[in-house]
């Protein structure tokens, strides 16, 4: 089997993407599979066509890579991939959508309003603002609608900070999502097909020093994963809400989502991303490292599995 393995593109997480894309390269290679990391640019479709692979495994993270687009263009190219069809892709891409689909579906998310840039040229900052210190109590948390690995996050701690975070918010996105903070245990809690149906992966509990920012997320020192050999009560809620997120956007084969648990032991859904990293630091591996050695065997052999899955259902499409 050759796969081509998509990674980098013109996105602000390009060096993440070409990394993640390099160690699931690596890994398939380890299992006997022809990988080729080829870059999102304008050379892709000559060489998709040189190589003819039998599926393709996109890893670009955020703006094409997430929002359906490099996901039809597969489509349109005829290559079968790994990973969400560009259908969930948009409803997940989006965090606002994503948050109003899962509360019509009965989830717990935190309150929260999205805001277009241009909606504050036209109205005026200081009157939106306003609004905002009226509608919402402090901390709150301000983040563009589409962009991943927490940039342009800020956690806002009062009035004064609203405009500084929405000049950050701004630099990755034209749409801010203001949104209450909620405090408690964060969890990353991955979901995976291995050939019976997806199914949660060991929750992955983040301890970071800090906020859980971009510098945390991939410079080792900053953040203690934690994953129990145990699964409690808490473990099995984040595990239902990581499988119920999954269902109710419609994604395939693999996900990651982002939940809090409060002080009180609810579960709140934060996030959810269709292509999660794949670094050293990263949480999807930790959490599919941790079920290969439940069950004897390797991050090599999940990766392949997910992989197989992804194959199955190709053929499967074209009979």
């Amino acid at each position: 089997m050759t796969v081509a393995v998509l990674a980098g593109g013109l996105t602000h997480e390009r060096e993440i993407s070409l990394n993640s894309g390099r160690r699931v390269a690596e890994s398939l290679r380890t299992s006997g599979i022809q990988a080729k990391v080829l870059d999102v640019d304008a050379q892709l479709l000559q060489r998709l066509d040189a190589i003819e692979p039998d599926v393709a495994w996109p890893l670009v993270h955020g703006s094409i890579g997430e929002d359906g687009s490099l996901q039809d263009l597969l489509v349109l190219a005829g290559v079968p991939f790994v990973g969400t069809e560009s259908y969930g892709c948009r409803l997940a891409s989006d965090k606002s959508v994503a948050s109003s689909v899962l509360a019509k579906a009965g989830l717990r998310v935190p309150d929260s309003t999205a805001l277009p840039q241009t909606l504050f040229r036209e109205v005026g900052v200081g009157n939106i603002l306003n609004l905002v210190e009226d509608r919402f109590s402090f901390p709150l948390v301000v983040k563009p609608t589409q962009a991943g690995s927490s940039m342009g996050l800020s956690i806002v701690e009062d009035r004064a900070q609203l405009p500084g975070a929405m000049v950050d918010c701004f630099a990755y996105g034209e749409v801010a999502l203001i949104q209450q903070y909620i405090s408690g245990r964060e969890f990353g809690v991955a979901v995976a097909d291995l050939g019976d149906g997806p199914k949660a992966l060991p929750p992955v509990e983040i301890n970071a020093t800090g906020p859980y920012d971009y510098d945390a997320r991939y410079n080792p020192g900053r953040v203690e994963y934690i994953i129990e050999n145990d699964v409690d009560e808490t473990h099995k809620k984040v595990m239902e809400m990581a499988e119920a997120v999954h269902e109710s956007l419609g994604l395939r084969h693999y996900s990651r989502t982002d939940i809090i648990v409060d002080d009180d032991g609810e579960a709140w859904f934060l996030d959810v991303n269709i292509a999660p990293g794949m670094t050293e630091t990263s949480i999807f591996p930790q959490a599919a490292a941790a079920m290969a050695r439940q069950q004897d065997r390797s991050l090599d052999d999940i990766y392949l599995d997910i992989l197989k899955t992804a194959a199955v259902s190709a053929d499967e499409g074209q009979k």
